[in-house]
C-alpha cells in the first residue's frame, strides 16, 4: 500500500539521491508532468518521458526533475508531496508552488535498462 508523506526542505536532497540511485541507476522510468492553476488549467508538459534523475539543491531550493527531453526545475516550493510504495518507489510528486499551483510528477517503474 502506497503511503503520502509530506517532504521537508531539509530532508529532500537526500530522499531524492536515494530514490535516483536506488531506482534509474541503470534503467529509465516513463514520466507524465503537468501543471495545474486557476489561470491555465490543466497543462501537460510531458508525457511517456523518461526519467534520468530528481535532485533537490538545498542552497538555491531548486527541485529538479531531470528528464532525457530536459529537465523541469521548481525553485523555492512553497510544499512537495511524495506518494511512495513500501519498497520506497516513488510513484508521484505534488510540487506545490507559491501561486498555488501545483506540478505533478507521475512515474511508473523502470522497465528497461538504459544503454550506457
Amino acid at each position: 500500500m502506497s503511503t503520502t508523506k509530506r517532504l521537508t526542505a531539509d530532508g529532500m536532497e537526500e530522499y531524492f539521491d536515494r530514490f535516483s540511485k536506488h531506482f534509474l541507476n541503470r534503467a529509465t522510468a516513463g514520466t507524465d508532468v503537468e501543471i495545474t492553476s486557476r489561470e491555465l488549467g490543466d497543462q501537460v508538459l510531458a508525457a511517456g518521458a523518461h526519467l534520468i534523475g530528481i535532485t533537490y539543491d538545498p542552497d538555491t531550493q531548486a527541485l529538479e526533475v531531470e528528464l532525457e527531453t530536459g529537465d523541469h526545475r521548481a525553485y523555492r516550493p512553497k510544499e512537495v508531496w511524495a506518494v511512495e510504495e513500501p519498497d520506497g518507489f516513488i510513484r508521484a510528486i505534488e510540487i506545490v508552488r507559491d501561486d498555488d499551483s501545483s506540478e505533478i510528477v507521475r512515474m511508473r517503474r523502470p522497465s528497461a535498462p538504459r544503454a550506457d
